[in-house]
C-alpha cells in the first residue's frame, strides 16, 4: 500500500543540509525568542505587579539563564545515554510546563519560577543541537554549519521584540508566553517527523556515576575546552548586560518605546551578517585567524566607544549610540561559532556531556560577569561597553592559549 499522505511523504524524505540548518536554527532560536520576545513587555509587567524598582524586571532574564545553567549540567549526559531526540523532546516538554506556569502566574515570583523552569527546558535545545551538529560534522566544516545556524537564528532576535510588542499590546504580556508554547509544540512536531537520531546505539554511554565523573573530570581539565568555554561566556556576558538594560536605555536616554523593536532589530543585523561572512571565509582562513580578527576589532571598537561615551557624560547622541553598538555587535558573528567549535573539536564520543559542561561553564561565567557589571549600571552606557571591552581582552588571551594547545580528544 502506497504512503500518499503528505505528512508521511515529508517524514520519509531525507533531511537535506538546508533543512537541517533551519531546524537546528529554530531549536536554538527558542532560547533567543524566549529572551528577546519578552523585552518590550518589561514596563507592562512592572506596572501590573507594581514593582518598586522597574529594573527588577532584569530578573526575568537572569533567572531564565540560571535555569539554563541548571539544565545544561545534566542534559548532555542524558543525551549521551538515551540519544539526542528523546532528550530534546523531554527538554521541550519541560519548557512548555514553565511557560504555562509563567503564563498563568498571579505574582511576579511565580513568573520568575516559570522563567527558571523555561530555562531548564530550553537548555536541551541549546546544548543538544550543538551535539547533533558535532555528531555529523568536524573541524572547519562544523564551524561553517554553526556559522550558518547562528546567522539564521539571529533573525529571531531581530523580529522577536516586534512580535512581542504586537502581542503584548493586543492581548497582554501573558499572550507572549502562549506564543512560546505554540512555538515549542511546533518544534516538537518538526523534530519528531524530520530529525533522525544522530547518536548510534553503539556510541552511547551509560548513566554511570563513575563513568560520568571520569569523563567530566577529563573534560573540565582539558585546557582547550575550558579556555573556549570561559571565552564564550565572557563575550556573552556583555550581551546579557545589554539585553537586561536595552529597553531601559532606549526609553530613558532617548525616549524610544514604541520604536524599540525596530532599533533592536537593526542592532541585531550585524551579528547575522558577520556570521554569514564567517561561514563563507572559515574554510579558507581557519577558525583561529577569524577569532583573533573579531576579538581585535571588538577591543578596538569598544575602546573608541568608551572614549566617545566619556566625552558625552555616558550618554552619547543617538546616532553615535547606534553606530558604535552596530560596529561592536558586528564583531560577535566572527566569534561564537568559531570559539564553540574550537572547544568541541576535542569532545568526540562525549559530545553530549562535553556540550553540557561547556555551556554550563559558559553560562555560569556569562551570568556571573553580567550580574557583576549590572551592579554598576548608572543610567549610562558605560557598564555595557566595559563588559564587552574586558571580555574581548580576556578572550583574546584565552584563544591564544587555545591555539597553542593540541586538538587532543578527551
Amino acid at each position: 500500500m502506497a504512503l500518499t499522505h503528505p505528512v508521511l511523504q515529508m517524514a520519509l524524505r531525507p533531511l537535506k543540509t538546508t533543512e537541517f540548518v533551519l531546524l537546528c536554527s529554530a531549536l536554538i532560536s527558542l532560547t533567543s525568542f524566549s529572551i528577546d520576545g519578552i523585552l518590550p513587555a518589561f514596563r507592562q509587567i512592572s506596572l501590573d505587579f507594581e514593582l518598586n524598582d522597574a529594573t527588577d524586571t532584569q530578573y526575568l532574564i537572569s533567572l531564565f539563564f540560571f535555569g539554563m545553567v541548571f539544565g545544561e549540567m545534566t542534559v548532555g549526559a542524558i543525551s549521551d545515554a538515551i540519544g539526542r531526540k528523546k532528550t530534546l523532546a523531554g527538554g521541550l516538554v519541560i519548557f512548555c510546563v514553565g511557560t504555562i506556569v509563567a503564563m498563568t502566574a498571579v505574582s511576579m515570583e511565580m513568573v520568575l519560577v516559570g522563567r527558571f523552569i523555561q530555562g531548564i527546558g530550553v537548555s536541551g535545545s541549546k546544548v543538544i543541537t550543538r551535539a547533533v551538529v558535532r555528531d555529523l560534522y568536524d573541524g572547519e566544516a562544523m564551524a561553517r554549519i554553526m556559522s550558518f545556524v547562528i546567522m539564521t537564528f539571529i533573525l529571531v532576535p531581530m523580529i522577536a521584540p516586534a512580535i512581542g510588542q504586537v502581542i503584548s499590546n493586543a492581548f497582554g504580556w501573558e499572550a507572549i508566553f502562549l506564543a512560546y508554547l505554540i512555538m515549542a509544540i511546533g518544534l516538537m512536531a518538526w523534530m519528531g517527523f524530520r530529525l533522525p537520531e544522530t547518536l548510534a546505539i553503539e556510541n552511547r554511554l551509560p548513566l554511570s556515576g563513575p563513568v560520568l565523573m571520569r569523563n567530566a573530570l577529563a573534560i573540565l581539565t582539558h585546557r582547550r575546552v575550558v579556555a573556549c568555554s570561559v571565552s564564550s561566556g565572557l563575550i556573552f556576558s556583555g550581551t546579557l548586560v545589554y539585553l537586561s538594560f536595552a529597553p531601559t536605555m532606549f526609553y530613558e536616554f532617548y525616549g524610544i518605546e514604541d520604536e524599540f523593536p525596530l532599533y533592536f532589530a537593526i542592532l541585531a543585523l550585524p551579528i547575522g551578517l558577520s556570521s554569514f561572512v564567517n561561514g563563507k571565509l572559515v574554510m579558507r582562513f581557519g577558525m583561529y585567524r577569524l577569532c583573533m580578527l573579531g576579538l581585535f576589532l571588538m577591543i578596538f571598537v569598544n575602546a573608541v566607544f568608551w572614549a566617545v561615551a566619556l566625552a558625552h557624560d555616558g550618554v552619547p547622541p543617538f546616532w553615535l549610540f547606534m553606530t558604535m553598538f552596530f560596529a561592536s555587535f558586528g564583531c560577535i558573528g566572527l566569534l561564537f561559532g568559531n570559539i564553540n567549535t574550537m572547544g568541541m573539536q576535542s569532545l568526540g564520543r562525549v559530545a553530549g556531556l562535553g556540550s553540557s559542561l561547556m555551556f554550563s561553564l559558559s553560562s555560569l561565567v556569562a551570568v556571573g560577569a553580567s550580574v557583576f557589571w549590572g551592579q554598576f549600571y548608572d543610567q549610562t552606557v558605560g557598564p555595557v561597553i566595559l563588559a564587552y571591552l574586558f571580555a574581548g581582552i580576556a578572550a583574546m588571551i584565552l584563544v591564544f592559549v587555545v591555539n597553542r594547545s593540541p586538538v587532543a580528544p578527551v
